[in-house]
């Protein structure tokens, strides 16, 4: 079975055509060697895929006829990534939250929601004051 269908197949791409891109630019490597898309995969080979910042390693265990259910996949793969791999995964997670720096450009919605909130509680005290 050629690497980009199998890695679609095993979910890792959520279509045939993002696997071969990621074969092309060099993010797939089967046996420590960047491969094209159209390599065969056997089992018992290992592959590494970079997605997402991430390097994913996986060992084949078998080859499925077509694409399988979320809840078949490690019937057919064997994860090996390293648990710090994941972890950045959490980290990245984190780190989009605050990827807008404050003051430069339009506020989001819920920025808008934060400082209609900030000034309904200035509005409430400040009645308090005056009475």
């Amino acid at each position: 079975m050629r690497v980009d269908k199998y890695l679609w197949c095993i979910r890792y791409f959520k279509t045939r055509s993002i696997a071969t891109n990621a074969c092309k630019k060099g993010q797939v490597r089967v046996k420590g060697v960047v491969v094209k898309p159209s390599r065969d995969v056997y089992p018992t080979d290992k592959i590494s895929v970079r997605k997402n910042q991430i390097q994913y390693t996986l060992e084949v265990l078998d080859l499925p006829e077509s694409r399988l259910g979320a809840k078949l996949v490690d019937i057919y793969r064997k994860d090996t990534t390293p648990k710090e791999n994941l972890e950045k995964l959490e980290l990245l997670k984190f780190s989009k939250d605050y990827y807008r720096k404050k003051g430069t450009g339009r506020p989001t919605k819920k920025d808008r929601r934060d400082i209609d909130d900030i000034y309904e509680k200035d509005d409430f005290f400040s009645d308090d004051e005056e009475e």
